[in-house]
C-alpha cells in the first residue's frame, strides 16, 4: 500500500498552492499541472529538452554574473543546480507536457522553480540574512520566456539532430554504400510502374538509396546553421527591454563553450521570438529523410517479398515470427516500422508547419507543440533508422537463383533488338512471346527477324546495365 506525499504551500503572484513535499517544483509549475491535464505522459519533454533547459539557464547566469547583473555566489548556485539539470539528475522534477501556453511559459518557470529549490537546499547552513534564490528575480534574470523557450528549441533540436539523427543517417548510408560495392556485379531485372524493364544491377539499386540519403544529409545539415541563431536576449517582444545590452552575445558565447558548437544570437530578435522557421526548416529536412526512409523501406520489402509467391530477389533476416495463426510466415518486420515511423515524421511535420504559420504579431504561441513534434521526429528516426539497420539492412543478400529466373525470362531484354531490327518489330516479337507463353528467344526467331547468333550476341543482360 503506498501513501500520499505530504505537502508544502509555495506562493506566485496569484497566491498560495499547495506543492508534493517530495518533488523540487514550485507554484507556477503545479498550476499548470492542474490546468493542463493533455496528454500524460505521452507529451512529456524528453531528456534533450530538459537537457537544454539546464545548459541554457547555467549560460544565462554565467552571462549575468560576468556582465555584473547577478550576485556571483547566487550565479554559483544557480550554475550548480542549473548543470545538475542538464546532466539529467533531476528529470522527475519536469512533469509538464507540450500542450500548455504557447510561449512555453510552465516550462520556463519550472526550471526556474527547480534551479531555485536546488539553490535554496544546496545552502541550508546560509545566514538568515542572506539572499535566498528566487525563479524570477534570479534564475530567470535578464529573460522572458519568449526568448528563454526559444533558444532551448534551437538548443535542443540542433543537439538532438547532431547527436542522434545524423549519426544514425550516416550508419545506414555505410552499410547500403558497402552493399552496393559487395552487388555491383549482380545484374538483375529492372522495373518501372511496377513493370518489368530493362537490367539494372543490385549494386545500383542499392546506390539509388545511399543516394537519397546523402541528399537527405545535406539538406539535415543545411538547416543547422539557422538553428545556431539563438533568441536569447530578446526578453519580451524582441526589443531587450530589462536586460543588458551585452547579455546576448555574452550568453551565446557561453552556450557555445558548454557545446562546443557554434552558437550565435539571432540577428534579428524579433523573427527569433514571432516565428521559428529554422525549426520550420530543420523538420521539412526530416521530413525528407522520412520519405526516403520510406522508399527503401519499401523496395526492400518488395524485393525480398514471398518467398515463393513474391519476387524475392533478395533475402532479409529472419527475426521472429510473423503470425500468429500461419506458421513459419516470417514478415518484414523492421521495414514496417521504419515506414510507420516516416508516417509518424510526416504528420508531425504538417503540426509543425501549421504551427509555425499562427505566429501574432511580436510572438509565435505554438512553441511546445513545434518543438515536442521536431524532437520526436529527430528522435524516431535516429532510432528507427538503427534498428533498420542493425536488424534488416545489414543481413541484405542476393538471391540468385530468384534474380535469374527473372532476369531470363524477362520480354524487356527486347530493347536490345531495337537499336537493330527497329522498334516495331522489336516489340511485335516481345508481344508475342507475352500472348503465346514462349521465350523471348524462340519469339525473336520465329519471327524472322533475328538469327540464332545475332540474338545471343545482340541481347547479353550484363551488359546492358
Amino acid at each position: 500500500m503506498t501513501t500520499k506525499p505530504g505537502w508544502r504551500i509555495e506562493h506566485d503572484s496569484m497566491g498560495e498552492v499547495r506543492v508534493p513535499a517530495n518533488h523540487l517544483w514550485g507554484a507556477q509549475t503545479e498550476r499548470s499541472l492542474h490546468h493542463f491535464p493533455i496528454g500524460q505522459p505521452r507529451f512529456r519533454w524528453p531528456r534533450e529538452v530538459i537537457a537544454a533547459l539546464g545548459l541554457v539557464k547555467s549560460a544565462a547566469a554565467r552571462a549575468n554574473a560576468e556582465l555584473g547583473t547577478l550576485d556571483p555566489a547566487i550565479a554559483a548556485r544557480i550554475i550548480a543546480a542549473a548543470d545538475a539539470i542538464a546532466a539529467g539528475t533531476h528529470d522527475d522534477e519536469f512533469p509538464l507536457v507540450a500542450f500548455q501556453t504557447g510561449s512555453g511559459t510552465q516550462t520556463n518557470m519550472n526550471a526556474n522553480e527547480v534551479i531555485a529549490h536546488l539553490a535554496n537546499r544546496a545552502s541550508p547552513d546560509a545566514p538568515p540574512d542572506s539572499p535566498r534564490v528566487h525563479p524570477n528575480d534570479h534564475a530567470n534574470r535578464g529573460q522572458s520566456s519568449n526568448d528563454a523557450f526559444p533558444t532551448v528549441m534551437h538548443v535542443a533540436t540542433h543537439t538532438t539532430i547532431t547527436t542522434q539523427t545524423l549519426p544514425a543517417l550516416a550508419r545506414l548510408r555505410a552499410t547500403l554504400a558497402a552493399k552496393s560495392t559487395d552487388f555491383a556485379t549482380i545484374t538483375m531485372l529492372g522495373r518501372t510502374h511496377l513493370q518489368d524493364a530493362t537490367p539494372i544491377t543490385l549494386g545500383q539499386v542499392i546506390s539509388g538509396w545511399v543516394a537519397q540519403l546523402d541528399a537527405a544529409t545535406t539538406a539535415i545539415e543545411a538547416t543547422l546553421p539557422g538553428l545556431r541563431q539563438l533568441a536569447l536576449g530578446g526578453t519580451a517582444v524582441g526589443t531587450g527591454l530589462a536586460t543588458h545590452p551585452h547579455f546576448a552575445t555574452t550568453v551565446a558565447r557561453h552556450i557555445a563553450s558548454a557545446t562546443n558548437t557554434n552558437f550565435e544570437t539571432a540577428p534579428n530578435k524579433f523573427a527569433a521570438l514571432s516565428a521559428h522557421d529554422a525549426i520550420l526548416t530543420a523538420s521539412a529536412a526530416l521530413r525528407g529523410l522520412a520519405m526516403a526512409a520510406m522508399k527503401i523501406a519499401n523496395d526492400v520489402r518488395w524485393y525480398a517479398s514471398g518467398p515463393r509467391g513474391g519476387i524475392g530477389e533478395i533475402t532479409i533476416p529472419e527475426n521472429e515470427p510473423g503470425s500468429s495463426i500461419m506458421p513459419g510466415k516470417i514478415n518484414p518486420t523492421q521495414c514496417e516500422a521504419l515506414t510507420m515511423v516516416a508516417a509518424q515524421v510526416f504528420g508531425n511535420d504538417a503540426t509543425v508547419a501549421f504551427a509555425n504559420s499562427q505566429g501574432n504579431f511580436q510572438l509565435n504561441v505554438f512553441k511546445p507543440v513545434i518543438l515536442f513534434n521536431t524532437i520526436e521526429s529527430a528522435t524516431l528516426l535516429a532510432n528507427s533508422l538503427d534498428s533498420f539497420n542493425n536488424f534488416c539492412a545489414t543481413g541484405i543478400e542476393p538471391n540468385l537463383p530468384a534474380i535469374t529466373t527473372h532476369l531470363t525470362a524477362s520480354l524487356m531484354l527486347a530493347t536490345a533488338l531495337a537499336p537493330h531490327i527497329g522498334y516495331e518489330k522489336t516489340a511485335q516479337i516481345a508481344l508475342s512471346a507475352h500472348h503465346t507463353g514462349t521465350t523471348l528467344r524462340d519469339a525473336a526467331l520465329a519471327s524472322g527477324h533475328v538469327t540464332e547468333e545475332q540474338f545471343d550476341a545482340w541481347v547479353r543482360p550484363e551488359e546492358m546495365v
